[in-house]
């Protein structure tokens, strides 16, 4: 069944959103986000107080989709307001890690006693921190915080060993706005 799909999301004073050739860009106190979006039966509209997402007789996709794109705005919404925060922990029982930042890039020297030291780069739009065994993202974008997440956390993934006794690795401990500890 058709029906008129219409979401309302409501800015909040001192963030602004421009919305040109299917990019919504955001601006807040904290930082900036743009973002595309495009399907063919989907509108967003800006205005002054409130970004407006709507497809005009939609069916089940449709509104899915609208559903999607509203999340993905309150998330973007969120972070330049407050950044997003994953937090991550350095854990090394057999052999002594030393995890270190240079620029864009993470660097993991003696993970199980390697020579050869493991690098992975991440987003620009990013922070990361690394004191003693934590490590923090922080960006106002919730996908790039997340993807530098998940690029770490492969980074020292451990194959054809017995993960009960090589629990080595570096592994998320909090989430952007949830608690995995």
């Amino acid at each position: 069944m058709k029906e008129d799909i219409i979401r309302e999301i409501p800015l909040i004073k001192g963030v602004t959103a421009a919305f040109v050739k299917n990019v919504l860009t955001v601006k807040g106190p904290k930082g900036e986000v743009s973002r595309e979006f495009v399907h063919p039966r989907v509108q967003i509209m800006v205005d002054a107080e409130k970004i407006v997402v709507s497809s005009l007789k939609g069916t089940k996709r449709e509104k899915t989709q609208v559903g999607s794109f509203e999340s993905h705005i309150v998330n973007i919404l969120q972070g330049v307001q407050e950044p997003h925060l994953y937090k991550m922990k350095i854990c090394s029982g057999h052999f002594p890690m030393t995890v270190t930042t240079a620029g864009q890039e993470l660097i993991v020297k003696n993970f199980l006693g390697e020579a050869v030291p493991r690098k992975v780069t991440f987003a620009k739009g990013v922070d990361v921190k690394v004191t003693g065994a934590d490590i923090v993202i922080i960006s106002c974008d919730r996908e790039l915080a997340g993807q530098t997440a998940g690029k770490f956390e492969q980074l020292c993934r451990i194959t054809n060993r017995d993960r009960r006794i090589f629990q080595d690795g570096i592994y998320i401990t909090l989430k952007a706005h949830k608690n995995t500890a």
